[in-house]
């Protein structure tokens, strides 16, 4: 019998090859054992143009309805993307909208098998990417500017009082960049990287570039500081934890000298590249978790991985390509663990964590896609294309559940 679901978890489909992998998984590993309740928002990047977007803030509003939301990977669009889907115009990367309507933070994991030697073989406990979701370049305005021009700041407030601060004068053509960011906005995020610490009980680590950007970063620095002090440092103290800030220079050669273990705060953009880097260093984009959670309980869910363009035009010409599933898999264990959380449905926990189980098996007896083979310990492992593997996986999960 199905394991029941009482209330749906708001699914986004994707693009290209993480599209295809997302079916698959849904097909073979989660509809066959799971009553399935979703409400699906097709994020694919035509829909997105023929929608002018509005699909994807539906489906971030959809998120805050339900509480649970669960997202493939999605093309961002550049001019070689506009060109190659004929697009109406470049939307701005959905990742961003859905981030600005939660405004949440967005920790990544990497998922560890004993069976799997990290590229930085120091690396022996994770390292969680805390990534703030909001602002900075992700919204910012950026211009072509012509030469011999003037650019300035002007500030007009409520009574239409103007105020001027000089940016740049132009004796050439060049480019402009403005982006920004919110108190409040910073102070959830702190709230959140504080409260993630206590409850995983690991080390926090926070780091901008304050020397540089004097008021913009300061101001990060400053929220969490002033937090830290008033609100988290006894419980800190008490939990045997610790919180350090630190130039992001500093923080980059500290996580590469650790052995892990700790938690580590950035902006949105150092985020985007420090998870990245964290995932490498570990083996594996696929080997990534991410969940985005909102100020007030909100859960996302996703793939931290890309569409897999590559992979996705030789699928199309009939090639079966060895493309990691598990970030994907792990996608729809989290959403479907915290479905169960939230609704006591402990049927739908045990499924989820079951679910890694086999999956995690399956790799360390040697069977995986062929990004982890150089990595494997295991003897007489065998790399194998997609489709097996998610088969692989679903034949361990029966046995598991039997």
């Amino acid at each position: 019998m199905k394991i029941k679901m009482t209330v749906p978890i708001v699914e986004l489909d994707g693009d290209e090859m993480a599209r295809v992998l997302w079916s698959w998984v849904k097909e073979s590993l989660i509809e066959p054992f799971v009553d399935l309740k979703v409400e699906y928002y097709d994020l694919h990047i035509k829909n997105r143009d023929n929608t002018n977007d509005i699909v994807t803030i539906d489906a971030a509003n959809a998120i805050k309805k339900y509480g649970v939301g669960v997202k493939c990977a999605t093309i961002t669009a550049n001019k070689d993307r506009q060109d190659e889907y004929d697009l109406k115009e470049m939307w701005k990367s959905p990742n961003g909208t859905i981030r600005k309507i939660l405004n949440g933070t967005v920790f990544r994991t990497p998922i560890i098998l004993d069976t799997l030697t990290p590229i930085i073989p120091t690396w022996t406990k994770p390292i969680t990417i805390a990534r703030h979701s909001y602002g900075d370049i992700y919204i910012s305005t950026s211009l072509e500017i012509g030469k011999d021009t003037k650019v300035d700041f002007v500030l007009t407030d409520k009574n239409g009082y103007e105020t001027k601060y000089p940016v740049f004068d132009f004796n050439e053509e060049g480019i402009l960049m403005g982006h920004i960011n919110l108190d409040s906005s910073i102070k959830d995020f702190a709230h959140t990287c504080f409260k993630y610490a206590l409850n995983s009980k690991t080390d926090l680590i926070f780091g901008t570039k304050d020397t540089v950007t004097k008021t913009y970063d300061y101001k990060f620095k400053d929220i969490f500081q002033n937090l830290y002090n008033n609100q988290y440092k006894a419980s800190f103290e008490e939990e045997g934890i610790s919180y350090t800030y630190t130039l992001i220079d500093d923080a980059i050669s500290r996580a590469i000298k650790s052995n892990g273990g700790v938690i580590w705060a950035c902006k949105n953009y150092e985020g985007d590249l420090m998870s990245d880097m964290v995932a490498t260093g570990f083996g594996s984009l696929a080997l990534m978790t991410s969940v985005l959670v909102s100020s007030d309980g909100n859960y996302e869910y996703e793939a931290a991985h890309g569409t897999v363009k590559s992979h996705y035009y030789r699928h199309l010409s009939g090639e079966k390509t060895s493309t990691n599933p598990i970030a994907i898999i792990f996608a729809w264990t989290g959403a479907l663990r915290k479905r169960g959380e939230l609704d006591a449905n402990e049927d739908l926990v045990n499924f989820s964590n079951k679910l890694e189980e086999a999956t995690i098996n399956i790799v360390n007896k040697g069977i995986m896609t062929k990004d982890l083979i150089k990595m494997s310990s295991v003897e007489n492992k065998k790399w194998v294309n997609s489709q097996k593997m998610i088969d692989s996986i679903a034949e361990n999960l029966q046995s598991i559940l039997l």
